[in-house]
């Protein structure tokens, strides 16, 4: 395949990805923002993410600021900024911050050495704990502990669920095909003698019917 078709369609086979902008600054105060869809979650307890940096291209400006400082953030993009979001993929010199270019405003917090974007309505500061090289195709697995939560409360819901729906966040599909999602159902936990059915938005589980017919 031709180099760029290939980079789209192999892109595409993973399905929807969430999308964040990663907020890091370096030692003097520099800040950086830029656009991942590799976020992934790793555990609760502790509170682990990870994702996936690409190979060295020579401006790895987002992973040499995490190195720098241990810090970085993790903002959710919603439908409201996506295209600026999308923007923060261009190559920016490192002298210049993607915060002025995409008209996304900084916003910090006490002891976080890393920016967050104020319009992001879903957003955590995160510390780095390892680097995992991946020999494979010389990329590098990101680890780090989340910190810091910032969310509005009326999207948390009494069991912990956090309605990101209702925050408007976007995903992604391939390398620019973004979407707005829509919900089927939250399901009930799933056992072996007993079908998972739909419980409410805040978490709350109704009679059900195992497979022996037992309410």
């Amino acid at each position: 395949m031709d180099n760029r078709y290939r980079a789209k369609f192999i892109n595409s086979l993973s399905g929807f990805k969430s999308v964040n902008l990663i907020g890091t600054q370096d030692s003097n105060g520099q800040t950086n923002l830029a656009i991942f869809s590799s976020v992934v979650h790793l555990g609760a307890s502790p509170a682990l993410v990870a994702f996936v940096m690409r190979p060295d291209n020579g401006s790895r400006h987002t992973l040499d600021n995490i190195i720098s400082t241990g810090h970085y953030t993790i903002n959710q993009v919603s439908a409201q900024f996506y295209q600026a979001a999308h923007q923060s993929s261009a190559r920016y010199p490192k002298e210049e911050s993607e915060f002025t270019h995409l008209a996304l405003s900084e916003t910090y917090i006490r002891n976080i050495k890393a920016p967050f974007v104020k319009q992001s309505r879903l957003k955590y500061a995160v510390k780095l704990k390892e680097i995992l090289p991946i020999s494979s195709n010389n990329t590098q697995f990101i680890i780090g502990e989340i910190t810091h939560v910032i969310c509005d409360e009326s999207v948390l819901k009494d069991d912990g669920y956090i309605d990101i729906e209702a925050l408007e966040t976007v995903t992604v599909s391939g390398l620019d095909s973004y979407h707005k999602s829509m919900r089927l159902a939250r399901l009930s936990y799933a056992k072996p003698d007993n079908f998972s059915t739909e419980i409410s938005l805040n978490g709350s589980v109704n009679v059900t019917t195992d497979t022996k017919g037992k309410s």
